[in-house]
């Protein structure tokens, strides 16, 4: 699906929530009237603040609750980037919890003597905490869509927070209340396939697909076909928005490149004869989840599931992009570390580029992929990308214990191993772009998953096969 196909369905999408939630508003709800100019001018936030403290004041019944609330969400609907950071802004700012109620529940917990006094100022204290906000934004909870709602608005405050940290007490009022909602136990996981999947949903996943963009309706439909599976996490108030997808191809031995595995033309294998699941892409849906971490439960759960439908699988295993090793690579081009390129390796670039400049021949023939072509520059070029791409991914680090690649810090996270370095393994331009085409493959040994992940979480130890050591 391409760019303008995406923003055709998402604009869609939010086209009947506005319809829908201006129903709910009632018929005594003049949408025309209420709505507020797209980038929310001075005049209109008075209006909206008015809005806002009716939500929070709850006259009437439950029906006028819900009518408030989907007032309120219709017009945030309709505003535009600006119109919408004024809201967010005056929800942050006007509506947190106030101090002087703060300090009073404070000074009476610090001055409370017996046990069941302090369990009461205890009490108060939380109540005094919780910010006239959270209870505004839990009222959306029962609105139809009205938690995707909530989920979108937090992505749309996480690129705002980048910006302008006084907005982040929303973000983490809103991270709080999404977190306690989003807890594992209430998630479903489903498997998608071509025949039970209505149209909608697929078209979400290729809307939300994050790895390997899906080019075509038949791209999508052999990705699902019998030699593969997709799996996804559901919650019961999102019923048809996958939070979180992996897709899964069945085969034999170790996939090493992802346009090979992706070929619409390959055979279909029989799944029974398989002894290898590879994920080879993962997709966080929502960005309005980012930190609320559910995605370490997912591999482990479908690793389980395959196993029991399919008895020959021994080997889980990814096949994973590195998607920071390039931008890695030109920081350290740009700070001038020494030792980057060994003597042999200089050498090596200057034959074959006929200049002296190592670092700058280097940096000059991975600035488009056409050295690929070139059997003399690749297998120039494959020891010391190799090398480096090594070097990146088990000593580079941040904040001094996890590794640095996002990509390895989630399998790592979640008990893999680095097992294989795949060379042109993806040779799209992303993947250029990404790790000069170069790919990984994460090790999951259902067996020691448990031990790899307390290694890495305690003390930031990487698990790295000796294939891999090897090459540093």
């Amino acid at each position: 699906m391409n760019v303008q196909a995406k923003a055709g369905f998402l604009d869609r999408t939010l086209r009947n929530l506005r319809k829908g939630w201006q129903n709910l508003a009632g018929a005594s709800y003049d949408a025309e009237h209420a709505s507020t100019r797209p980038d929310l001018p001075d005049e209109d936030v008075q209006r909206l603040r008015r809005q806002m403290a009716a939500c929070l004041e709850g006259k009437g019944g439950e029906v006028s609750a819900r009518a408030r609330a989907a007032a309120l969400g219709h017009v945030y609907l309709a505003l535009d980037e600006t119109g919408k950071e004024r809201f967010l802004r005056t929800l942050n700012d006007e509506f947190s919890a106030p101090g002087d109620g703060i300090r009073a529940a404070i000074k009476t917990y610090e001055s409370a003597g017996d046990p069941v006094t302090r369990a009461q100022a205890e009490a108060d204290l939380r109540h005094a905490l919780e910010s006239p906000r959270l209870k505004l934004l839990r009222q959306f909870n029962e609105l139809p869509d009205g938690v995707k709602f909530l989920v979108d608005m937090r992505a749309t405050l996480l690129s705002l927070v980048r910006k302008d940290r006084t907005l982040r007490p929303l973000e983490q009022d809103l991270k709080h209340l999404l977190a306690s909602w989003f807890d594992i136990g209430f998630l479903e996981l489903r498997r998608i396939t071509w025949n039970t999947a209505s149209a909608a949903l697929l078209e979400k996943l290729i809307a939300y697909e994050a790895v390997h963009t899906i080019a075509s309706w038949d791209d999508l439909k052999n990705r699902l076909d019998s030699d593969r599976r997709c799996f996804a996490y559901f919650h019961p108030k999102m019923p048809d928005e996958p939070l979180i997808f992996v897709e899964v191809a069945l085969v034999n031995g170790l996939a090493g490149n992802v346009q090979a595995l992706l070929d619409e033309n390959a055979p279909v294998q029989d799944p029974k004869t398989a002894d290898t699941a590879i994920f080879y892409s993962i997709s966080n849906a929502q960005k309005g989840l980012a930190g609320i971490s559910f995605g370490n439960f997912l591999i482990k759960r479908v690793a389980a599931r395959l196993s029991e439908e399919f008895p020959g699988l021994k080997t889980f295993s990814t096949l994973s992009p590195i998607p920071g090793f390039m931008s890695w690579l030109e920081g350290t081009f740009s700070e001038g570390k020494a030792g980057l390129l060994s003597a042999t390796e200089r050498k090596a670039l200057a034959t074959v580029t006929g200049k002296s400049g190592a670092k700058g021949a280097l940096k000059a023939l991975l600035a488009d992929s056409s050295w690929a072509t070139d059997e003399k520059v690749a297998a120039t070029l494959k020891p010391i990308l190799l090398r480096m791409v090594a070097r990146y991914l088990v000593e580079e680090k941040r904040g001094g214990t996890k590794a640095l690649d996002p990509v390895a810090h989630f399998h790592l996270s979640n008990g893999a191993v680095m097992e294989r370095l795949n060379w042109l393994g993806d040779t799209s331009a992303n993947g250029f772009q990404q790790s000069a085409g170069i790919m990984i493959n994460y090790l999951y040994d259902l067996r020691a998953i448990d031990h790899n992940h307390e290694s890495y979480a305690g003390s930031g130890k990487i698990t790295a096969s000796s294939e891999i050591r090897s090459l540093l």
